[in-house]
């Protein structure tokens, strides 16, 4: 359906277009522009600028060593597109040195200062990202981000001072001020909240939470804030036990409905095996238990000899752990089957103390019968005796 416009719509907007302003080229060109589409603005901005084009410098020294940047196709380890160059900085001396560095942003006093060829990099705070040279794709939010990086690359960092003296680290993320401070050349290591990570130097450690410093020289270990310090007992139907896999998942650990299972069957003989295991007191290792209390338990490679399906593993596939959780229900197995076997034996012996009792009643009846028999013999023999003879003296 067509919708009709009225006359005299159309008359009302050829009258207003009739009284607008001509448009026209703004004449003189604004300052800072220059030739091959480059734009400068303040004291020594693209000083060294020779042959590049399509670059903007806003601020004192901005992009001063700059001199063929311009329209290029991207360095080989930025994915191989064209785009054109762009170097914003609208500070004094933000991306001051950068040469023939690629789509980088700095927005601060100082910020990127020593670029000179690192790529897909941006830096936002005073002095954020001041040392790097070449590294690239990284992020610096806040006052001396990423300050004393120099070619780490693919970092993020968002606070003051959040990543402060990492150089050569790479992967990491730091959220929070001073987060991951002491991190240099440590990689992929995350950090999330005011001093988070703090105190981490190793790689693939993560710090969730404020105060939460972490450890030097620690790999691949995480922190969480508030856990230790909550009580949750698992009662009721609602607190759950957590597990992880090694690949770092999480998840709940006490599932056991028949929705999550299948192939079942009786245990029956399987939990003998637990009968040949041998367990142990021990005391672990200070560098994991600094208290030595004393501990009891299994040995996983003991325990891999006997039954290696109750042991866990590490990723080189050696034995690092026992399912305790399944000798419980094989535990729980031999006991059932030990208690079929004492039940059994109490039926047989109650079954036997009945034929004793019964027995025992039936022979006090013969007993009790003979008994009566043997009194009524007696009094049959006491009658059938002849009367006393009396002698008379007739003297």
């Amino acid at each position: 359906m067509k919708m009709l416009i009225p006359p005299f719509l159309i008359a009302l907007a050829l009258v207003c277009f009739a009284f607008l302003p001509r448009m026209q080229a703004v004449s003189p060109a604004p300052d800072g522009g220059y030739p091959n589409f480059n734009t400068a603005e303040g004291a020594k901005a693209l000083f060294s600028l020779t042959t590049g084009s399509a670059n903007t410098a806003v601020g004192w020294f901005s992009l001063f060593s700059d001199t063929t940047g311009s329209f290029k196709p991207l360095r080989a380890r930025a994915r191989y597109f064209s785009i054109p160059q762009r170097e914003i900085q609208p500070l004094a001396a933000a991306l001051l040195n950068n040469t023939i560095g690629l789509d980088n942003t700095a927005t601060g006093a100082a910020a990127r200062l020593s670029n000179t060829d690192g790529t897909g990099n941006t830096a936002t705070g005073f002095q954020a990202l001041y040392s790097n040279t070449d590294g690239l794709a990284n992020t610096a939010n806040g006052t001396l981000a990423l300050h004393g990086n120099t070619i780490g690359e693919f970092n993020t960092a968002s606070g003051d001072g959040a990543l402060l003296n990492n150089t050569e680290g790479f992967g990491n993320t730091a959220n929070g001020g001073s987060a991951l401070l002491s991190n240099t050349t440590g990689n992929n290591n995350t950090a999330l909240g005011y001093n988070a990570g703090f105190n981490v130097t190793g790689t693939g450690n993560v710090c969730i939470g404020e105060g939460v410093l972490g450890v030097a020289g620690e790999f691949n270990t995480t922190w969480i804030r508030n856990i230790h310090n909550t009580v949750q007992p698992v009662v009721g139907t609602d607190p759950d036990n957590v597990t992880v896999n090694s690949a770092g998942r999480l998840g709940r650990g006490d599932v056991s409905s028949r929705r999550y299972k299948h192939d079942i069957k009786p245990m029956d003989n399987a939990s003998e095996a637990i009968l040949a295991l041998k367990p142990v007191t021990f005391r672990y290792n200070k560098e994991y238990d600094a208290t030595q209390t004393l501990a009891y338990g299994l040995i996983a490679e003991d325990v891999a000899q006997l039954y290696p399906d109750l042991v866990g593993r590490n990723p080189e596939g050696e034995p690092e752990s026992v399912r305790y959780e399944q000798i419980n229900a094989m535990l729980l197995n031999e006991f059932l089957k030990e208690h079929q076997k004492v039940e059994k034996l109490e039926a047989t012996v109650a079954e036997q103390q009945k034929n004793f009792q019964s027995k025992l009643v039936e022979q006090e009846k013969r007993i009790e019968a003979l008994a009566s028999g043997l009194q009524k013999v007696s009094a049959q023999s006491e009658a059938t005796k002849p009367a006393p003879q009396v002698a008379v003296n007739n003297h």
